[in-house]
């Protein structure tokens, strides 16, 4: 028996009694226990229960003292960060843990679980586990700001052409949709000759004049504007435009080449038509079918303006059409490439307003041999009834000119193609100004989407989308009146548009 206390004695050895409660507890600096501790000492006190932080609903982005707004996505670390920051007395205490507590996600609530260490009476260190709640308050950030306003900027893009339509910029706007080029644009305003962009910060507006440079044969001037200037600390606040300049040459334009730049590019007839518009600009010759790209730089070395453009253009009915096999067309030395989606044809055309008054016909000599046939109808420039005033114009033998230059073929009525059209694209959110001409604009757009259905290569940049509230044939209509080009189904792209029903039902199925 004496060697069995002897042994819970032993045992015992090690531990004292708490000074306040008196329970058996391991010996520590403070004589005391755990609990009486945490009642005498709270290591949580400067540490603040309930904050506050800033979220803007606009971009989604949560406030981070003293000026960024970054976005985070909920209990994420970077939002954990953003929480921890905005504790103050967290400094003077150790911490171990961090996590979130799961909350509604509408409740505008985020609880916070911390665990934290401090050294109390004697050298001892205590823990302690606590929720700190933070409350999501909405406050617009500065960008978001600026964008509402809509007259704060720093920089503008103004992008212009000395044309009478407005087909190019239909097309670069779609290409912005693309790329999603437009995000960082406070606002967008059009005008008559063009569209104006408004940026914040003023590389935001370098990238998109880059953009433009890449895309279309442009030029850019620069220019500043002193707002502010702080004496004391020198700096100073510009406002910067960029004037960006398209050149004035579009898709079935016809044009006048300057003779030295015509002998550069093969020896090519100066009057050529515009066949497609991108980073450089193509041109055929409608008499032998040569080919030729005329860069940016090129085109400002030596500029040239278009002797006709769509406006201009005359309606002719073609009468007879004489195809020419390749072998007998006569090329000059050093001629460029020969176009092998056309095809080349004399061709006799009458005027649609003479016919039945006036029986005078036209031989011409066309590249659209491919589509033309008798009782076509086409339109093309009037060259010997037209005034042009034209330098470049001049210089061409009068022997060589054409009584007329066909530009492309008219498929049946624009309302009907209209009406049968299955598709749509998407369009910028811009500000009209006060002197657009709606219904120009309207022509032109239903001349831009006829452009899109007639060539595919010039569509292939460009985001088709299907139009749901006209019901779409599983495949085009082969009726005789519809020979129209039309674009295929698996050319569309179908929009995505998530409504509250199926986003419900998403969640339903999810649950299940």
């Amino acid at each position: 028996m004496e060697y069995m206390e002897d042994g819970l004695n032993a045992e015992k050895e090690g531990e004292i009694l708490c000074c306040e409660c008196g329970r058996s507890i391991p010996p520590n600096a403070a004589n005391t226990c755990v609990d009486c501790l945490r009642t005498r000492v709270d290591i949580t006190d400067g540490i603040p229960k309930q904050v506050s932080i800033y979220f803007c609903k606009n971009c989604e982005r949560y406030f981070q003292p003293p000026s960024h707004w970054i976005k985070c996505a909920l209990e994420s670390r970077e939002l954990l960060s953003i929480c921890l920051k905005k504790l103050k007395g967290l400094a003077k205490v150790h911490l171990v843990d961090a996590s979130f507590v799961w909350t509604e996600p509408h409740s505008k609530r985020l609880k916070v679980k911390l665990v934290i260490q401090k050294e109390v009476v004697g050298s001892t260190i205590l823990q302690q586990t606590f929720i700190v709640e933070y409350t999501v308050q909405n406050q617009m950030c500065t960008d978001c700001h600026r964008v509402e306003a809509k007259d704060f900027w720093k920089a503008v893009v103004q992008l212009r052409q000395k044309v009478t339509h407005k087909k190019t910029f239909f097309y670069l706007e779609q290409l912005i949709l693309k790329h999603s080029v437009h995000r960082n644009t406070l606002n967008i305003k059009q005008h008559e000759n063009g569209l104006d962009f408004f940026f914040g910060q003023l590389d935001h507006a370098r990238k998109m004049t880059d953009f433009f440079m890449n895309i279309v044969p442009c030029r850019y001037k620069t220019a500043k504007e002193l707002v502010s200037h702080d004496i004391h600390s020198n700096t100073y606040n510009y406002k910067t435009t960029f004037s960006v300049e398209i050149a004035p040459v579009n898709k079935d334009s016809v044009v006048c080449l300057p003779k030295k730049l015509a002998g550069q590019l093969g020896n090519m007839s100066q009057i050529c038509v515009c066949i497609r518009v991108n980073n450089v600009m193509q041109f055929i010759d409608p008499n032998t079918l040569q080919l030729c790209d005329v860069s940016s730089l090129a085109y400002w070395r030596t500029p040239f303006v278009a002797l006709a453009d769509h406006k201009h253009l005359t309606e002719y009915t073609v009468l007879q059409v004489e195809r020419i096999e390749n072998h007998s067309l006569k090329l000059s030395k050093g001629h460029g490439s020969i176009s092998k989606k056309h095809l080349l044809a004399d061709v006799w055309v009458m005027r649609t307003s003479d016919m039945g008054v006036v029986d005078q016909q036209f031989h011409c000599r066309s590249h659209l041999g491919h589509l033309l046939k008798a009782g076509d109808t086409a339109l093309g420039f009037d060259v010997s009834t037209s005034n042009v005033n034209n330098k470049h114009f001049e210089t061409v033998r009068q022997d060589s000119l054409p009584d007329v230059v066909l530009v492309r073929k008219v498929f049946g009525d624009r309302r009907k193609r209209h009406q049968k059209r299955k598709w749509k694209l998407k369009v910028l959110a811009k500000e009209e100004g006060e002197t657009m001409d709606v219904d120009a604009t309207q022509r032109d757009y239903l001349g831009f989407l006829e452009d899109l259905e007639e060539d595919p290569e010039y569509r292939k940049n460009v985001n088709i989308y299907i139009d749901r509230s006209k019901a779409v044939p599983v495949e085009p209509s082969e009726s005789g009146d519809d020979e129209a080009p039309q674009i295929s189904l698996q050319e569309m792209m179908d929009e995505l548009n998530i409504t509250d029903d199926e986003s419900e039902g998403a969640v339903a199925s999810s649950i299940t």
